[in-house]
């Protein structure tokens, strides 16, 4: 079954909720990480992790060593962090991610918050 960015962003979300409520605020990105992509390939939803993402300089593809945490059903993009507070470059730097991979959707979330919903940052390529 195809799904629309926008119920993958559902499917997403419950996700993080389903990984928050089990590991609590506190811990590396990278915990945080595995664990959503095994949530989500409980799912049964195609999950890439770390794909590397290089910079087009004067039409030369350069690897400038930016990677991008993960990107599902090759059509939504998530950057965790887990942080005190997200940033206006946090935001940014997922919408470069967007623009470079030229995809619409991408999710910033901070689990390091009580309710990580409250983490959660829809980005739309184009509609910030």
């Amino acid at each position: 079954m195809i799904m629309t960015e926008n119920e993958l962003s559902s499917k997403i979300i419950g996700a993080c909720i389903e990984v928050h409520k089990q590991l609590g605020p506190g811990l590396l990105e990278s915990t945080y990480e595995v664990c959503l992509a095994h949530e989500l390939r409980l799912f049964g939803l195609d999950v890439k992790q770390q794909i590397p993402l290089p910079v087009v300089y004067k039409d030369i593809k350069l690897n400038a060593g930016y990677r991008i945490d993960m990107i599902v059903e090759d059509k939504v993009i998530i950057e965790i962090k887990s942080i005190d507070a997200l940033a206006p470059i946090h935001t940014a730097q997922i919408l470069t991610y967007l623009k470079l991979k030229d995809l619409k959707l991408g999710l910033l979330i901070n689990f390091n918050t009580v309710k990580v919903v409250d983490g959660i940052k829809r980005i739309i390529n184009g509609y910030i």
